[in-house]
């Protein structure tokens, strides 16, 4: 979809204070959206779509306890080697930056 935004512009912003019972996520990332919209559909008293901007962005209000960050520490060296290695044995391009990523 054609926006008009840049990429910079086209961001994810995660509201929350220590007070209320809902989290506010306003997204243009499409995988958000669409892992976002399915959990709507799947878990509406958890979860629901608040607003559309026209620009390609969306909003959601999910009830704490619902949406959760997570943390990974670098890989080390030795680490991003060996699943290199493992990556060229199985043929598969680019999976060690890929594991480091995800």
């Amino acid at each position: 979809m054609k926006t008009g935004l840049t990429k910079r512009q086209k961001t994810t912003a995660i509201y929350f204070d220590e007070y209320g019972d809902l989290i506010e996520v306003q997204t243009h990332n499409t995988e958000l959206k669409k892992r976002l919209s399915k959990f709507a559909a799947m878990y509406p008293d958890h979860c629901r779509q608040t607003d559309d901007d026209e620009q390609g962005g969306l909003t959601f209000e999910i009830k704490k306890g619902r949406l959760s960050f997570r943390l990974t520490a670098p890989y080390s060296a030795e680490r991003r080697k060996i699943y290199s290695k493992n990556a060229k044995e199985k043929g598969m391009k680019g999976s060690a930056e890929h594991q480091e990523n995800h």
